[in-house]
């Protein structure tokens, strides 16, 4: 892992990394902290330096003391572009699962390889939409995942299945991109005995913000508080 650049605002330290060829992002304490390294996995179209990422990395940072990391998925960000099939018209819902599941093929070897180069520690994992098209298939196979929150997310049903960690799963009533049966059946899918359904009224990007807290205190609960 080469750091390339490094910024320190409001006690957090930001430093852009280069591992082989994955372009990515990590956000500590500037202080030191020694809490767990939480992964954070960005949306469709997005990227390790969306804002919805970076306040995500900040809150993981300030309430957990914890290590964030942030990658480009493969496609996106400044990685070089994958055209998708239907460029150019809207797609089905199948076409999205079946093109995550794709990237999700290339990325799970991306997020193992930076798992590799950080310190040993509990580990948690962060995304929705295609983040949790890649964080699903990334829980099953990787050991070192301790706990995951997912969501607004249509498959895949057959890695969900090999997820056992506990699972916080978010859910938009009115998802307009995300019909709620098959959001529903792949949180039934999940293999984890321990899981938790939080569904909320809105659209696709409409979370309510006490979800993001929520998700802090389940890291603190399943991967540890060091200041607690």
């Amino acid at each position: 892992m080469r750091y390339i650049s490094s910024t320190t605002v409001d006690g957090i330290c930001g430093r852009q990394f280069v591992l082989g060829d994955i372009p990515g992002t990590l956000w500590t304490p500037a202080g030191g902290g020694g809490g767990p390294l939480i992964l954070i996995g960005h949306g469709g179209r997005q990227h390790k330096a969306a804002p919805a990422v970076v306040a995500g990395a900040r809150r993981f940072v300030t309430g957990l003391g914890a290590a964030v990391a942030a990658i480009d998925a493969p496609g996106h960000g400044d990685r070089p572009p994958i055209t998708p099939p239907w460029h150019g018209r809207r797609p089905s819902l199948p076409e999205v699962v079946a093109f995550n599941a794709a990237l999700a093929a290339l990325a799970v070897p991306d997020w193992q390889a930076v798992i590799d180069a950080l310190p040993d520690g509990p580990v948690g994992y962060w995304g929705t939409s295609l983040g949790a098209g890649i964080g699903i298939p990334l829980a099953a196979a990787e050991p070192r995942i301790g706990a995951a929150v997912l969501g607004l997310a249509a498959g895949p049903l057959d890695a969900a299945a090999e997820v056992t960690v506990p699972v916080e799963f978010l859910l938009q009533w009115h998802d307009e991109l995300v019909p709620r049966e098959q959001a529903l059946a792949l949180f039934d899918a999940l293999g984890s005995a321990d899981k938790t359904l939080h569904a909320n009224p809105g659209g696709h990007g409409d979370v309510p913000a006490f979800e993001h807290d929520s998700s802090v205190r389940f890291f603190a609960r399943h991967l540890g508080d060091p200041r607690v």
